[in-house]
């Protein structure tokens, strides 16, 4: 099925990395007086730029605030496969208009994304988009089925320099696989990112195990079974000393025993979604398609952990899972609904109006989870940097006092599955820059 969607234009764009920009009246972090910030060449170049300065492009920031580009270790393109519900040049655009400068896409295409020439291809096409930098994530085992382990080292050393390999969608069941896996990405310095699901405790499970599912018919998923997968690649992780990542965390449960392995050193990380950080399994009440995800929307008590993990270190980082899908798949009876939602043009709003608003953190707390620690946990460069004289331009701008109404009619993708339509939230982006590009401009 295709979309008849017409997509909003993103704004002007500028000639990548070449000539000048100055981005006039921006508060970096937040903080401060406003200040000129003068971009050459795809580089900072100042962070005091005098009010003659002249530059080949202009933006007014209106005394906004500036974030280093977002991050986005977990979205769903599509592509190759799935082009009725998002390509990589619709989701580059969705991106953009989120803030991203970068985002990882994951492997579960069609082909599945498990060989070099295949993570190449997804590459290249995201550079001729040219709206932001689309990482290809490997899978870990051929095909996603769980029983042989791709060639981590050829898709690293590709030009794809694939550097995170996981089978969302599917987890890893096999223990002794994982340790396999887990031996080799420690040899070749990859991340590991596991979808933690133990299978046999989810077997046509579509909601969480809890009253609202018992109330509403729907078979339960426990939380031990996102549970028991992160305690055994934990100790996984502890043994054979691999670099070992959570997705998409969703339980009170999973947050304790991923703050007992930082205070055993072990090498782990984690990321939370801004779904499961809203959104609890009451809104299921209404058997609305758009509300089923992998893993399920949790409890309040799950909700109240995940924030105070984000807020404390425990998790750190916030990826989108960006999972579109065509209306055929969403415009059904819950349990036969593909799992998944749309994400990333309402992310930042999220983070900002449940963090910032709420006045439990900074502005430098969400270019941490946002930004410098996913690049910095996916060991990307020239992302997630400070905003300092002599860094890439890779830069946000936020509109932190902005009302507005999400709709899907209005998101880029030609998917429509979004949970959050009509929700009223106070954030907006405002412009994106990848590299002194221009890449989105509400102006």
């Amino acid at each position: 099925m295709t979309s008849d969607k017409n997509f909003p234009a993103t704004g002007p764009l500028s000639d990548p990395g070449e000539g000048s920009l100055l981005i006039r009246n921006v508060r970096p972090y937040g903080e401060g007086e406003a200040r000129n910030v003068l971009v050459q060449d795809g580089v900072i170049a100042s962070l005091d730029a005098a009010e003659d300065t002249s530059a080949d492009r202009e933006i007014d920031g209106k005394g906004r605030v500036l974030l280093p580009g977002l991050v986005d270790m977990h979205v769903h393109l599509r592509e190759p496969g799935n082009e009725e519900a998002e390509t990589i040049e619709s989701g580059s655009r969705a991106a953009a208009r989120g803030g991203f400068t970068a985002v990882f896409t994951m492997a579960n295409n069609t082909p599945v994304t498990d060989e070099p020439t295949l993570a190449e291809a997804i590459w290249n096409k995201g550079q001729k988009v040219g709206l932001c930098d689309v990482h290809a994530v490997g899978a870990i085992t051929r095909g996603l089925e769980g029983e042989h382990i791709t060639e981590f080292s050829m898709m690293k050393q590709s030009d794809a320099a694939v550097r995170m390999f996981s089978d969302d969608g599917k987890c890893v069941q096999n223990a002794a696989l994982m340790r396999r896996a887990a031996e080799y990405a420690r040899g070749v310095d990859v991340l590991l990112a596991q979808h933690a699901q133990e299978g046999t405790l989810t077997a046509k499970s579509v909601a969480h195990e809890g009253p609202v599912a018992s109330e509403l018919g729907l078979e339960g998923w426990p939380r031990a079974a996102e549970e028991s997968i992160v305690a055994r690649d934990i100790l996984i992780a502890r043994d054979y000393g691999a670099r070992i990542h959570f997705c998409h965390i969703s339980t009170a449960g999973s947050v304790e025993l991923l703050r007992w392995a930082k205070s055993q050193g072990i090498k782990v990380t984690a990321e939370v979604t801004p779904h499961h950080l809203l959104l609890t399994d009451e809104r299921l009440r209404t058997y609305d398609a758009v509300n089923r995800v992998n893993p399920p929307l949790r409890e309040q008590s799950d909700v109240d952990a995940l924030r105070e993990a984000l807020l404390d270190g425990t998790i750190q980082a916030v990826a989108t899972d960006h999972a579109p899908h065509a209306d055929e798949f969403k415009a059904c009876e819950f349990e036969h609904a593909n799992p998944g939602m749309l994400g990333l043009e309402t992310s930042l709003a999220i983070i900002a109006d449940t963090f910032v608003k709420s006045g439990k953190a900074d502005w430098r707390f969400v270019a941490k989870v946002m930004s410098e620690q996913p690049a910095e946990i996916t060991q990307l460069p020239g992302h997630g940097r400070p905003i300092a004289e002599g860094e890439p331009a890779n830069l946000t701008l936020v509109d932190e006092d902005c009302t507005w109404t999400a709709k899907a009619e209005d998101v880029e993708s030609p998917a429509n599955n979004l949970p959050f339509e009509g929700m009223e939230f106070h954030t907006r982006v405002a412009a994106t820059i990848l590299r002194g590009k221009v890449t989105f401009n509400e102006q």
